[in-house]
């Protein structure tokens, strides 16, 4: 079964009882039983929901795993990973990461005994020159947020096969539309299903996909201990989004293109982080690993200074300022203060997340009015 026929039929079935093509929200806490213990596969809303069974169905179709597991937030999903660990266990992570990444593993992890080590993933060497006996997770994320480098997701997983530790990859920028991890190797994918797989700016809700069955029982049972699931309705958002990813993933790439080669050009833009540049540092892994190159750019301006980008941010019209991405909207975010705030700025600064810095997700308008739009902000400063 082809992409854009499974984001329509992979997992899902019209509705037994009814015959609904759509599946229902099933708005309930908890499920009748015949007699203790006797019941038609559902008993308590938080353990299953069979709204929540067929999202996690479909999209373990669309990453080519062998089940998915919902929770409340991409962040929830990440921590259920994270809870896989022990005390004393290290991790390995791109040193360009979402920031609420870094906050989790640092902030939160740090103190129950847990290490992050952050290093340039883009490099495969440097990767295996940071594995100790103590390495048991090693964190992907590709395309990088906000900077756009690319990993080289089978290399890396080779690197950690050998060494039987476990692979996880945030795929959120990507989609399974673009990339789908475990075919390369990855042992989890993550999806903050709010971004691309929802699309719609209205559904917050995160999931991991899995390559066998044993590590999804492990995240069945965190998923059911620490209660962290996303509610019915959100379920069916998510649904109602998937079936239309592929056409919208196709627009929003074609529109980046253009709006990435305008930027390029511009007099009053400095550096263009794209990875469907040929003078993107692994173009060619992502030529490779990628159906297209996404729908997120991240630009500094020839003035490096956050009061001139201020002035792009709040003079767009089409482009809203606003946190988050992968919407049908147009939206531009200032990473150092918005996304990766939580990032000390020492640390932003080693991978070029300048104050100048701005990231546009671009959604699925016409691409004329969006580089008017821009072109309307960046003349004023």
């Amino acid at each position: 079964m082809k992409f854009g026929t499974k984001v329509i039929h992979a997992g899902i079935k019209p509705d037994p009882a009814s015959g609904a093509i759509m599946t229902p929200i099933y708005q309930t806490s908890t499920y009748v039983q015949a007699s203790p213990g006797e019941h038609k596969g559902y008993e308590y809303a938080r353990t299953q929901n069979p709204t929540r069974t067929v999202l996690e169905n479909n999209l373990a179709a669309l990453e080519n795993g062998v089940a998915g597991i919902c929770f409340s937030s991409g962040m929830a999903a990440m921590d259920a990973v994270l809870k896989l660990l022990q005390p004393g266990d290290e991790i390995i992570a791109t040193n360009d990461l979402y920031g609420g990444s870094y906050r989790l593993i640092t902030t939160i992890y740090e103190k129950f005994g847990l290490k992050g080590h952050f290093i340039d993933m883009s490099d495969v060497k440097a990767v295996s020159s940071k594995i100790n006996e103590k390495t048991k997770l090693i964190w992907i994320e590709t395309p990088t947020n906000p900077m756009l480098n690319i990993i080289d997701v089978k290399a890396i997983c080779k690197v950690a096969q050998k060494k039987g530790i476990l692979t996880c990859v945030d795929n959120t920028f990507a989609s399974p539309y673009l990339q789908t991890p475990i075919d390369m190797g990855a042992d989890i994918v993550l999806h903050s299903a709010t971004k691309y797989l929802g699309g719609h700016s209205d559904v917050v809700l995160g999931a991991l996909v899995v390559k066998d069955e044993e590590l999804a029982e492990k995240l069945y049972f965190i998923q059911n201990s620490s209660g962290a699931v996303p509610g019915p309705q959100d379920c069916f958002l998510i649904l109602r989004g998937i079936k239309t990813l592929h056409l919208r993933m196709e627009r929003s790439c074609k529109n980046a293109k253009r709006i990435a080669k305008y930027l390029n050009k511009h007099p009053k833009v400095g550096k263009v982080y794209y990875p469907g540049f040929k003078s993107h540092p692994n173009h060619e892994i992502a030529k490779k690993q990628m159906n297209d190159f996404g729908g997120m750019i991240s630009f500094d301006l020839t003035d490096d200074d956050y009061d001139v980008a201020q002035k792009v941010l709040s003079n767009t019209k089409l482009f809203s300022l606003a946190e988050s991405l992968g919407g049908v909207e147009s939206l531009i975010g200032h990473p150092a203060s918005m996304t990766h705030a939580s990032i000390p700025r020492e640390e932003r600064l080693k991978v070029g997340l300048t104050d100048s810095l701005i990231r546009l997700s671009v959604g699925i308008e016409d691409a004329d009015d969006l580089i008017e739009d821009l072109e309307k902000a960046l003349v004023n400063i």
